[in-house]
């Protein structure tokens, strides 16, 4: 029986391809030695294969470590603000925070290479480059504009531009003030020319607070009083001392400032400034531990001398020189012990009288010894005595015992521009520590040293005033370092300077961020410890007003 044929194809009906037909396979018969040759052959070739694999894997170990040791590429940086996107963060700048007073050193790193100042929270921190403090703080924190401290030149991170805005003026000079020569010679003509802060506090330029960090109010009153001497303030606010030591160009920064008419603040830190005093002076005098304003006057002076380029042996080879020193006679005359004939005990002088020139910054005034023993109406009574008297010192009649020697003093012309008068209170002995409360009365104004002068024709006429006005004048508080104790023996010593405002003739207390005006003829009620007297340039006839 037949089967019946479908009437279409399965294929065609299901539109599936028909899988391929299969060739019959017909294997032969394989020798031994045929297999055992394939065999070899097989081994050879996954030898060679393997031996291929390793070199591929080593091939690729080594292209790992030439891709680690590739150096990183850093990404391209702009080189200016996009099109319309000048102002970009501006509006983040916070001038608030901002305090260009502190010493220039990387808050990270401590180091003071490159130092930027993040002007949005007003954090120092050291470069601009990818890898720097700055670049990560502006990431991390999203501050994005900083300035550098030694160029001035305001930068966007982490993008890298230079961002040249009019607006960013102000900080700029804030950050390091710049004047120029005519700007200078008005600072002590302009009468009540006052300046205000960003906060609307009314100041003067160069009467501003200085910040007592802890027992820092020695150095203030010195920088009071120096920053009011005309010549060196002068020339530390008009030259350039990027060539000069450190400590020269930090004073010339914190005069600067000092004298800001455009001032954030109305008060200064000498912070940078007092770091580098402690490193040069190793220690000496240091914002922690209170000090002498006398010895870190002459050390001071001496270093600034030094630092300006002056000589150790050249007289008038600096600025502070030419300001502050002049010549002094001094003679001296030994004193001898000896019995005489009745085994009494003499002291004669010595025949010969050694004459010596010395040179001085200042001089010392010594005072009279405070009374022991008091009646009972006087016995709250202050000494007084007038400076004419402690100046007789330098008549050259006077004499002085010191060291088995007479001595006897004369100044000498010239005089210097100023003449420094430290006034000697305390006095130190095996036990304690003594202060001499007496009160150095004076007038402001015409004290004539010719008396102390030796006459000399040919530099000022014989009988002719030589007059000298004040111009700063540092006094000592005694101030009780237990309030709760009102007998106790421990006392603090604090200290203020009493500066001349040039412009409007009035008198100005400066006493770390506290300042005021004060009278004229209250000014030696305090207890004088340091004075600075200006040569008059023309004399004038009769007593002005004080």
């Amino acid at each position: 029986m037949s089967k019946r044929q479908a009437s279409e194809a399965l294929d065609e009906l299901l539109d599936i391809a028909s899988p391929s037909s299969k060739r019959s396979r017909i294997g032969d018969f394989d020798s031994p030695l045929a297999n055992s040759h394939d065999e070899a052959q097989s081994l050879e070739q996954d030898g060679e294969r393997r031996n291929g694999d390793a070199e591929d894997v080593d091939n690729d170990e080594f292209d790992d470590e030439e891709d680690d040791e590739s150096p990183m590429v850093a990404p391209q940086r702009q080189k200016g603000p996009a099109d319309g996107y000048d102002d970009l963060y501006l509006d983040t700048i916070d001038r608030n925070v901002l305090d260009f007073d502190f010493e220039k050193l990387c808050s990270v790193s401590l180091s003071n290479i490159n130092v930027y100042a993040c002007l949005v929270c007003g954090k120092y921190f050291q470069g601009r480059g990818v890898k720097s403090h700055a670049y990560f703080h502006s990431l991390d924190e999203d501050h994005h504009v900083f300035i550098n401290l030694e160029t001035q030149k305001v930068y966007v991170l982490p993008d890298g531009y230079e961002v040249k805005s009019k607006s960013l003026d102000d900080i700029k000079y804030v950050s390091d003030p710049r004047y120029t020569k005519n700007e200078v010679i008005q600072l002590d003509r302009r009468a009540n020319h006052v300046s205000w802060t960003l906060d609307g506090k009314q100041y003067t330029p160069g009467f501003v607070g200085i910040n007592n960090i802890k027992e820092n109010d020695y150095l203030n009153v010195v920088v009071q009083a120096l920053s009011h001497v005309s010549p060196l303030r002068n020339y530390l606010l008009l030259e350039d001392f990027s060539k000069k030591s450190e400590i020269v160009k930090r004073c010339s920064i914190l005069f600067r400032k000092i004298w800001n008419p455009r001032a954030f603040k109305s008060h200064v830190s000498p912070h940078e400034l007092l770091q580098e005093i402690a490193l040069l002076s190793n220690k000496r005098f240091t914002l922690t531990n209170q000090s002498d304003p006398v010895e870190f006057l002459s050390w001071f002076l001496n270093n600034l001398h030094l630092g300006l380029g002056g000589s150790k042996t050249k007289p008038g080879s600096s600025m502070i020189q030419r300001t502050f020193q002049g010549k002094l006679k001094v003679e001296s005359q030994a004193i001898t012990a000896r019995a005489d004939a009745g085994d009494r005990l003499r002291f004669e002088e010595a025949g010969e009288v050694k004459v010596d020139i010395v040179r001085f910054l200042f001089l010392t005034l010594d005072l009279p010894s405070a009374p022991l023993f008091q009646d009972e109406l006087e016995k709250n009574i202050i000494p007084q005595v007038p400076l004419s008297t402690i100046l007789s010192k330098y008549d050259g009649k006077q004499a002085q015992e010191q060291h088995a020697q007479r001595k006897r003093y004369r100044l000498l012309h010239p005089l210097p521009p100023y003449l420094i008068f430290h006034v000697k209170r305390f006095s130190q002995n095996k036990f304690v520590a003594e202060r001499n409360p007496t009160i150095v009365t004076f007038d402001a104004r015409n004290l004539d040293v010719s008396p102390y002068v030796e006459p000399n024709p040919n530099e000022w006429p014989v009988g002719e005033p030589i007059w000298y006005d004040l111009v700063a004048n540092v006094v000592h508080e005694a101030v009780r370092k237990r309030e709760d104790v009102a007998d106790s023996g421990e006392e603090k010593k604090t200290w203020k300077a009493q500066i001349k405002d040039k412009a409007t003739g009035e008198w100005v207390v400066c006493q770390d961020l506290f300042v005021d005006k004060v009278q004229s003829e209250l000014l030696y009620l305090g207890e004088t410890y340091l004075q600075i007297w200006e040569r008059r340039k023309v004399p004038t006839k009769g007593k002005g007003k004080a």
